[in-house]
């Protein structure tokens, strides 16, 4: 993939209409004459029909946060990969770090990964340990995702796979510290073995591999070129225009 990948998660931000609209709308106008980035929103649910609405005609696509494993039924609360699709929604986060706290085991999310490419959507696939230790262990970690949360995946479909390495401890407001570039870049190239034994190294290269994880205008640049991320999945600054804006400008000129 040429384009770095600038995806903005936004959680559960912002509380009301009024403050998504006017952040969507200054981040679309700062993004309007970028280059050689894709970017992506993902706010909550109650605001996707909204922002996808707004979008268009734009350069920045809209995402969904999370997708049910099943079609339909007496699923409370529950939002299907379906219905994200009947909205023209074409990407959707699945196994990121706070699901997985709130009880998505490996097989939920393979679960929900299958479902979602059955509807036709594009899959950013989170992965990460929550404790880093010197004699690389973690790395089991990383693996042992990968593998249970692709079991069955369709090897055609690689082309709809994107991986966000998110390290647990640093993320949010609680982060002890965060990845290095030259750590990431080991880590990617980790992942990219482990995906070669399940999609076959051909179809692995081509699969965009982000680093999420406390991502914001001051690192991104050595994220992007030492550490050879193919984009970034970013939180905090996602929610501010001049912050993401300057983000997707780094990305553009590495």
């Amino acid at each position: 993939m040429s384009n770095k990948i600038i995806a903005g998660n936004w959680k559960m931000n912002p509380v009301t209409l009024k403050d998504v609209k006017a952040t969507f709308t200054e981040i679309k106008r700062s993004v309007g004459s970028v280059r050689g980035v894709s970017v992506l929103i993902c706010p909550p649910f109650v605001y996707l029909p909204e922002l996808k609405r707004l979008s268009l005609g734009g350069k920045v696509e809209i995402g969904a946060q999370d997708a049910h494993f099943v079609d339909q039924g007496a699923q409370t609360g529950g939002v299907s990969a379906y219905m994200i699709r009947d909205l023209g929604i074409k990407t959707v986060i699945i196994g990121h770090s706070e699901r997985r706290a709130g009880g998505d085991t490996d097989e939920i999310v393979n679960k929900k990964i299958l479902t979602a490419l059955t509807a036709g959507l594009r899959v950013i696939l989170c992965i990460g340990e929550a404790v880093r230790d010197d004699k690389c262990h973690y790395l089991n970690t990383l693996q042992e995702q990968l593998e249970k949360d692709l079991i069955g995946f369709p090897i055609k479909l690689a082309d709809r796979l994107i991986i966000a390495y998110e390290p647990v401890w640093a993320i949010g407001k609680n982060a002890t510290r965060v990845e290095t570039p030259d750590g990431f870049l080991h880590n990617k190239i980790f992942i990219r073995k482990v995906l070669a034994g399940i999609v076959g190294r051909k179809k692995a290269l081509s699969v965009p591999v982000l680093y999420g994880g406390s991502a914001n205008a001051t690192n991104a640049g050595d994220f992007l070129s030492v550490g050879q991320a193919d984009g970034l999945l970013v939180g905090r600054d996602s929610l501010n225009p001049k912050n993401f804006a300057e983000i997707i400008k780094i990305a553009s000129k590495s």
